[in-house]
């Protein structure tokens, strides 16, 4: 096998191949795959869609992503394989997105991996590459959001840090468009780098040279790679290792415990230092501010939303002219009234009864179709009039506070009120969700650390949201009448805080950390809220 591989290597390389990583080939037969990775909120389903032309939906707060989204690009004539994983911050997961992610690089062999930054937070970030080029994978580096970058006054000199990292660089804003054209040409270049490499602390380093002469496995990582995840305590990875190495694995784990017992803190933070000293060293001589960024109005607009002050009446006002006057007057009085009494109490229905009556001679089956209790008549009058108006008014306005980047804003502002009921502000996705459908929410609750949040917001979402078709229901019996309306939601949040309450003292566990990343404010895309709302119907349907 290894003969083939290397023959096959030797072929594609006098082909022009594709830029490969420690231990990988491409097979001819398939298609190249791109794997595209980064934080939530930094654009990679942006990306993704500008890449392959299929949509994917698009969201501003982690988890929509964690089912993984594949398409197809064309670059240059020939076809790829585009792959969307669920946001990570870290090859070293703590969610579960994290672990399905990582999952997606061990074991999928992409031949390139796109990682998406936010450019106005390299800092951050390059440790994340860091990862990436030492785990041998074969690293595109985009720089995305730079037109918010240059709003802040930095400058960012992409060809020093290209030649810094060692790999290919590339800047986009790819809300606009503005340097895909550019990426998609170094997407299809052969254009491998030298392997970077972190110098950690002498007893780190002799530890990780040991590990890797130990290990006899193929991981698909490099084996530097994989002794930094065995000295940071990576559960998933030692069991890989146990299983592989037999044997041997209690010699490696010998190794493991001594590097720790001789390190004064524990190796996660020594690592994750080096790294971050490492990140500051490059991008020293990389970033400059050309100028003291100003605070525009979205700015303030942004830090409003996240002061409970100012907050809560911006959340009362979203909610007012959202969900009331959008979702609960206009798609459940004007447009319920309009398709029901209209569309089919004048056109559909007594055409369809006509139709029936006529072709049918028997009043029994007659009366399964048309008629009070028909079929046709109503259940898809009760489906289509009535429901449907208000489920899609309601999935127009959470895809527009979902691409304008309220969400993430949202979660920080209720954070606090989250954590007296065992949660904190990641589980409002779940839960905004869960207003239009419970299931789906539920799936998505596999996004929160742990397994006390998860069952917490699993009971929130049975216990006190309504879905999309109970809400039809509800707005267009109270629709016309405000205090009815004003109680009703009255006793959906004395419920809520008490269900949440009650669950987070009855089960046991420790409750997660909370950190996210929050992008900026932009005008919803009408392209983008359609092909959402469309998307979302589907599911209705």
């Amino acid at each position: 096998m290894n003969l083939w591989r290397k023959i096959l290597n030797t072929l594609i390389s006098r082909r022009g191949g594709a830029c490969h990583g420690e231990g990988r080939y491409v097979e001819s037969r398939r298609l190249r795959k791109i794997a595209i990775v980064g934080s939530p909120n930094v654009g990679k389903s942006v990306v993704f869609n500008s890449l392959t032309g299929a949509y994917v939906t698009v969201s501003n707060y982690p988890g929509t992503t964690v089912n993984m989204s594949g398409g197809k690009a064309k670059l240059a004539g020939e076809e790829f394989e585009v792959v969307d994983t669920p946001g990570m911050y870290s090859l070293l997961p703590i969610s579960e997105e994290e672990r399905v992610a990582r999952l997606i690089l061990l074991e999928d062999d992409p031949e390139l991996v796109l990682q998406v930054v936010d450019a106005r937070n390299l800092e951050r970030m390059l440790p994340f590459t860091f990862q990436l080029i030492e785990a041998g994978l074969p690293v595109i580096l985009d720089l995305n959001m730079m037109d918010e970058a240059e709003a802040a006054g930095m400058a960012i000199d992409i060809n020093r840090l290209e030649a810094e990292l060692g790999i290919p660089v590339v800047a986009t804003v790819a809300t606009t468009g503005s340097g895909m054209g550019t990426l998609r040409k170094r997407l299809v270049e052969c254009a491998p780098g030298r392997s970077l490499r972190i110098e950690y602390d002498d007893f780190l380093e002799s530890a990780l040279e040991r590990i890797g002469d130990m290990l006899k496995g193929d991981y698909g990582f490099s084996k530097r790679t994989i002794g930094l995840f065995l000295l940071q305590g990576d559960r998933q990875i030692e069991g890989r290792v146990r299983e592989r190495e037999g044997p041997g694995y209690e010699e490696i784990q010998a190794v493991v415990a001594k590097a720790g017992a001789g390190s004064s803190y524990p190796l996660g933070y020594t690592i994750a230092l080096q790294q971050q000293r490492e990140a500051r060293s490059i991008l020293a001589g990389v970033v400059s501010l050309r100028k003291e960024a100003r605070r525009g109005f979205a700015e303030r607009l942004s830090r409003a939303m996240m002061n409970p002050v100012t907050g809560v009446p911006i959340l009362l006002l979203v909610l007012y002219l959202g969900l009331y006057q959008f979702v609960g007057v206009f798609g459940a009085q004007t447009l319920v009234d309009f398709i029901e009494t209209r569309v089919f109490g004048e056109w559909i229905n007594p055409w369809v009864t006509n139709l029936i009556t006529g072709l049918i001679p028997f009043k029994v089956i007659q009366d399964l179709f048309v008629g009070e209790y028909g079929i046709i008549t109503l259940g898809l009058s009760y489906a289509f009039a009535i429901i449907l108006p208000i489920v899609g008014a309601f999935f127009i306005f959470f895809s527009i506070i979902e691409d304008s980047g309220y969400l993430p804003r949202l979660a920080m502002l209720i954070d606090r009120i989250f954590k007296a009921i065992g949660l904190n502000g990641r589980a409002v996705i779940p839960l905004v969700l869960g207003f239009g459908c419970d299931t789906m929410a539920t799936i998505v609750t596999r996004t929160q650390e742990t397994r006390r949040e998860r069952v917490i917001t699993t009971f929130l979402l049975a216990l006190a949201i309504p879905c999309s078709a109970q809400l039809g229901v509800i707005f267009a019996v109270l629709s016309d009448s405000g205090p009815a309306l004003l109680i009703w939601v009255g006793a959906i949040i004395l419920v809520f805080l008490l269900v949440g309450f009650l669950a987070s003292r009855v089960i046991p566990g420790e409750q997660a950390s909370f950190y996210m990343e929050v992008p900026p404010l932009r005008l919803p895309k009408l392209s983008n809220v359609l092909a959402k709302t469309y998307s979302r119907l589907q599911w209705y349907f």
